[in-house]
């Protein structure tokens, strides 16, 4: 590593970093070369990837000097790098990130990054990296700053998901990426996919957008690349890149591909997110000039993002996904579980077909759904089968395990056969009555100790419960739509609930791959609760006379993943009048709603849109039919109000013990709705937006989460 300065300060503040080593060894090729090969390996399993702190990195830099001066003496003729079984590295270490105390020491970890990786191109012999496993990150950027590129067909994913953290690919990825692969591809794997939940690269696609110039079986990997890259060397394998971007791209298709990322970003997440238009600007700019003023723009942008506010509440969403959502506080032992070998789903419509294609997937375990009659639980297992039809064509599942599955489903009109069940959840009409009259019929005929669950999204799970002889064995199952792609469920205690039925309730929530939050019974709990505040205060401004896009565009510096409208949209109408009015039936001081909106929501279209969603309008029908005040509030004003409201209600709920403390409220608001790392769900935004201080004269974290002063 051939530079200057002095990066024995980040070595200091990261005195506790696990250590991915840089081993080497000569391997002789068939043809007499000597290739020497560096394999990372931090000491630890699998299930603790390597990662690239400051120290990890000076030793790599230390070993790629040694070996340049190694291949000037004519001992080696290529360099490899490779990693330990699985992984060849998961990235920058984050955790050493937040120990970065200025920008000059965020800037100087860029600096680090792209000596030590740029060095792979400056060795005067070829550099291979050959991927065995995961890589993401600096695990990546690794790959790109080497000469050459081989691929493990197993690996588990390739991924530049910096953005997704609020921060860019600040080790040479946003410029070498789209100079191999061409602008709109490398659009596509630095910004969209990593704000489509962190979407990441199969070996078969980064094989087909060029990222690699090859791919082999697992089995013999390292053998199969070895071999590859003594041809190479001897020259019997020339390298196609045929993605690689020429001049007339760069002049025509590059800055059209650029100005359409950028309409996209705009109407898809508004201007507050920083991260996304600081990558499009270093792409934008990767079209020319030279390496050195790309990484040196890298160094810069990594600086003002990593000490911004931004990058603070996203290490803190981070956090609480990564850690807190794999061990939920309140849950009680798991060994206190029933074991579930079949599952009863009461109802066979849209959502409780969903349920029980969720519970046989992951559980494969036999699963049973009765209704009214036959013709619908014929059309909920029509679905069921269909969709497992749509699974093994795109291959995620085979055909033996596709059968097997279709054989676990069952469906009738027999309640009897609940018996055997030892988890039965319903999903049934929202009405109390309707799910105590459903539960009443089942608690006859299942065993004494099997479990009941209800999907409410905001009743009383107490109050349905209360004709049930044994409602100690009742909880609350609340998942969100859609029910495969949502990652939270919340676990809802009434005070009768034993042990043993939250225990099983997060036991079968483990399993079913989802992440499990444990609520007091509530109205709303705790997503619907805030939601509806959100979507009460648009509601409000609306019926106050305020003009519908004013109340869409005050709700923009909370980054949401929708505007208000566009929720209650997809939500449906009905659904969020119904849950208005059960929270301003239980909250009439703090919630609002208006009679107004069940007449909306009767209308086939109630806004209207453009085609990437955005709400444009009323529709003809709506402006009929809604009824204003002549009062319209500002933008201002609004924003206030629903950061006011978000602040007093989430400081009554933690003062109620809705959840043991306010990281279940962000995590579930994050997992549950979508709301953004950059904000750290709600509270880290409310604490910096004043909100907290002006309702009740503190901060939700202390200290609140910020960025690192400059």
């Amino acid at each position: 590593m051939s530079n200057d300065i002095d990066f024995s300060p980040l070595a200091d503040l990261a005195a506790d970093e696990v250590v991915t080593r840089s081993l080497v060894r000569d391997v002789r090729l068939p043809s007499g070369k000597v290739l020497a090969l560096i394999t990372l390996d931090n000491g630890r399993d699998h299930t603790r990837p390597n990662t690239l702190g400051p120290r990890t990195m000076i030793e790599l830099g230390e070993r790629l000097t040694e070996l340049r001066a190694r291949a000037a003496a004519g001992e080696v003729q290529a360099v490899g790098i490779t990693g330990k079984q699985y992984i060849l590295a998961a990235g920058a270490d984050l955790s050493d990130i937040t120990l970065l105390r200025s920008k000059d020491d965020a800037r100087l970890m860029g600096q680090l990054g792209h000596a030590v990786l740029g060095s792979l191109s400056e060795l005067g012999v070829p550099s291979f990296a050959f991927v065995n496993g995961l890589a993401l990150g600096g695990g990546l950027e690794i790959a790109l700053n080497s000469t050459y590129r081989t691929l493990d067909a197993s690996a588990a994913a390739l991924a530049l998901p910096e953005v997704f953290l609020g921060i860019i690919p600040g080790w040479g990825g946003a410029y070498l990426l789209p100079n191999l692969i061409g602008i709109e591809n490398a659009l596509e794997i630095v910004i969209s996919n990593p704000l489509k939940q962190n979407r990441m690269l199969k070996p078969a696609q980064a094989f087909e957008y060029g990222i690699v110039d090859a791919i082999f079986p697992a089995a013999d990997f390292l053998e199969d690349s070895l071999l590859w890259a003594d041809r190479v060397l001897a020259g019997e394998v020339k390298v196609d890149r045929p993605h690689e971007p020429g001049r007339i791209e760069r002049l025509t298709k590059w800055p059209i591909a650029i100005k359409m990322a950028r309409g996209m970003l705009e109407s898809r997440i508004g201007g507050v997110p920083k991260s996304p238009y600081a990558a499009l600007e270093l792409l934008d700019r990767a079209k020319g000039g030279t390496k050195a003023e790309a990484f040196a723009r890298e160094d810069e942008a990594l600086a003002e993002l990593v000490t911004g506010d931004q990058f603070a509440a996203s290490m803190y969403a981070f956090d609480l996904v990564q850690k807190r959502a794999k061990r939920p506080v309140g849950a009680p032992e798991a060994a206190l579980a029933r074991r579930v070998t079949k599952v009863g789903v009461i109802g066979a419509g849209l959502m409780a077909s969903q349920f029980a294609l969720l519970f046989v997937r992951r559980l494969q375990v036999p699963v049973l759904i009765t209704d009214l009659d036959q013709a619908r639980v014929e059309a909920g297992l029509a679905y069921i089968r269909d969709e497992l039809g749509k699974l093994e064509a795109k291959g995620r599942l085979d055909g033996d395990t596709a059968g097997r599955l279709r054989g676990l489903i069952h469906g009738t009109t027999d309640k009897s056969e609940y018996a055997d069940c030892d988890f039965v959840i319903e999903a049934v009409f929202e009405e109390v009555a309707v799910k105590q009259q459903v539960f009443g019929e089942i608690e006859q005929i299942i065993a004494p100790d099997a479990i009941l669950a209800t999907n409410t999204s905001s009743l009383s799970v107490e109050e349905i419960g209360a004709r049930l002889a044994h409602p100690e064995r009742l909880v609350g199952f609340h998942f969100f739509n859609p029910v495969a792609v949502m990652p939270l469920i919340e676990i809802v205690r009434t005070p009768q609930a034993t042990d043993a039925a939250l225990s099983t309730a997060f036991v079968v929530a483990k399993g079913l791959g989802k992440n499990a939050v444990l609520t007091a019974d509530a109205p709303g709990f705790v997503v619907n609760r805030l939601l509806a505040k959100v979507m009460g205060e648009a509601a409000r401004a609306v019926y106050e006379g305020t003009p519908l896009l004013t109340v869409e565009k005050a709700f923009a510096p909370l980054g949401l993943p929708m505007t208000p409208f566009q929720l209650i949209d997809l939500v449906g109408w009905k659904v969020a009048a119904h849950v208005q009015d059960t929270m301003a039936h239980a909250f009439p001081d703090r919630f609002f709603a208006s009679e107004n909106f069940h007449e909306l929501a009767e209308l086939p279209e109630v806004v209207e849109k453009d085609k990437n969603g955005k709400v444009t309008g009323w529709s003809k029908a709506a402006q009929k039919v809604l009824k204003t005040g002549k009062s319209p509030a500002s933008e201002a004003e609004i924003l206030q109000r629903v950061q006011d409201g978000l602040a007093q209600e989430i400081r009554i709920m933690l003062d109620e013990g809705v959840v043991p403390e306010v990281q279940d409220i962000d995590l579930c608001l994050i997992l549950g709705a979508g709301w953004p790392f950059i904000d750290g769900g709600a509270t880290p935004y409310l604490d910096r937006a004043g909100a907290s201080e002006r309702v009740f004269g503190d901060t939700f974290h202390h200290p609140p989460i910020r960025g690192i002063e400059a």
